[in-house]
Parts: C-alpha cells; sequence; structure tokens
C-alpha cells in the first residue's frame, strides 16, 4: 500500500475498495514525555533543595532541680567534661582526644558496665560534644549520660 508507515491502512468493514488516506492510530510520544518529567524532576529538586534551612538554631542547655541530697560522685563513672574552648578533661586533668581514646579504652576493657557522664559548658560548640560522644561511643561504652548544671541560686 502507498503512503504508508506503521503498517498501512485497515479499513474497518470489507469492501473492494480500501480508503485513499490511511487509516493511523494515536500514538503516545514517549520522548517529549520524558523531557517533561525531567524538567519536572530538576524544578522539584530546586524548589526543596531552596528550602531548608543551612544555619542552626542557638541552643540554651537544660538546667535542672537537684532533688537528691547525696553526692552526684560515683566512683566507678567516667566524668568528662568539654569547655568553652573545647577542651576535654576527665576528672580534673585536661587530655587530647589520642589521650581520651586511650583512657576510654583502658576503662572498657577494666569494666564495660561503668556508666559515663558528658558535661559541657552552655557557650561549648555543640560538635566539641557530639566528637566526645562519639569517641565514647567508639570505645564501646553504651551507658552515656550528658550531666547538667543547677540554676544558680538553688
Amino acid at each position: 500500500m502507498a503512503g504508508g508507515g506503521g503498517g498501512g491502512a485497515q479499513p474497518t468493514h470489507k469492501s473492494k475498495f480500501g480508503s485513499p488516506v490511511p487509516r493511523r492510530r494515536a500514538r503516545i510520544e514517549i520522548i517529549p514525555l520524558i523531557d517533561v518529567m525531567f524538567f519536572l524532576l530538576a524544578a522539584f529538586m530546586m524548589v526543596s533543595l531552596s528550602m531548608q534551612k543551612l544555619k542552626t538554631p542557638k541552643l540554651e542547655l537544660p538546667t535542672t532541680v537537684k532533688v537528691t541530697a547525696g553526692s552526684d560522685f560515683k566512683p566507678n563513672a567516667i566524668n568528662v567534661a568539654v569547655d568553652r574552648q573545647g577542651q576535654i578533661s576527665v576528672g580534673k586533668t585536661n587530655l587530647p582526644l589520642d589521650r581520651l581514646d586511650e583512657m576510654l579504652t583502658a576503662a572498657y576493657k577494666r569494666s564495660t558496665n561503668n556508666p559515663v557522664f558528658v558535661s559541657a559548658d552552655r557557650e561549648t560548640a555543640q560538635g566539641d560534644v557530639n566528637r566526645v560522644l562519639y569517641h565514647v561511643r567508639t570505645a564501646g561504652f553504651q551507658r552515656v549520660s550528658f550531666s547538667v548544671s543547677a540554676p544558680k541560686g538553688q
């Protein structure tokens, strides 16, 4: 048959003569559909990225009222403190991070059930506290608590 591409015309009824115009079936063009979908995907990605806030809020560390009358110090507990400048101390001795790892690993080998208390100054960067928490967790300790300070005047 002439004028065709895609299979030719098929008459709907049986007759001796066919139609001079070939009957074509409707086709869904997939290439423009893919282009539109990629455009929409890129547009939604750009909108969702622009909606994210990259700044973190300033956090006020909590305070608590001391309920117990006894001392908080436990002889088997490990008290790790982080000051404003990011200096780490265990007890009253300042330690760099590599010495902290050694001390925590040795303490974990002695007893795996010791609690670890992490305390920090109000103006300490959260990244410094997270770094200490990471080192405590990699040493193997599972019982980690954050200690808070009592408000002034109590």
